[in-house]
């Protein structure tokens, strides 16, 4: 049985620089890394932005608090980032990355890959999770 996987892609309308620190930033994590259920709260994150540091980030959604965590495995200034993703929905070895490509000066292609899911309905709700948090970058940019 083949490793269940995604990948999800956004154009956004910011220059690549902008929107690679934007995933290190806790600031704007806060901002952009939120569940897809419309909640307006902002998520509280703490990091530390360098290969083997650590990320937290607490999801807040009006019934409960969802805990992520992760430890950056790749920091690549500008074009890529990779990083263990735990989460309730998640397995411990779950890992994602994140490649920034320069369209103009103006203009970033983000596509995103996460591997390995506990079940296909994991997947595919990490899938809309993922989706929703590239639209709420693309917006936190503009």
């Amino acid at each position: 049985m083949s490793e269940l996987e995604l990948t999800v892609s956004r154009t956004i309308s910011a220059p690549r620089e902008k929107v690679f620190n934007a995933w290190l930033s806790p600031a704007m994590m806060a901002k952009f890394m939120a569940v897809p259920n419309g909640s307006t709260a902002p998520s509280r994150v703490s990091n530390d932005p360098i290969k083997g540091g650590r990320f937290s980030i607490v999801m807040v959604t009006p019934e409960k608090d969802v805990p992520h965590a992760g430890t950056y495995l790749e920091i690549d200034p500008v074009s890529h980032l990779s990083f263990t993703w735990e989460s309730p929905h998640s397995l411990d070895d779950s890992v994602v990355t994140i490649d920034l490509a320069e369209i103009d000066a103006t203009t970033t292609e983000v596509t995103l890959r996460h591997v390995k899911f506990r079940s296909e309905d994991s997947r595919n709700g990490h899938e809309k999770g993922w989706s929703a948090i590239l639209a709420n970058l693309a917006q936190s940019l503009t």
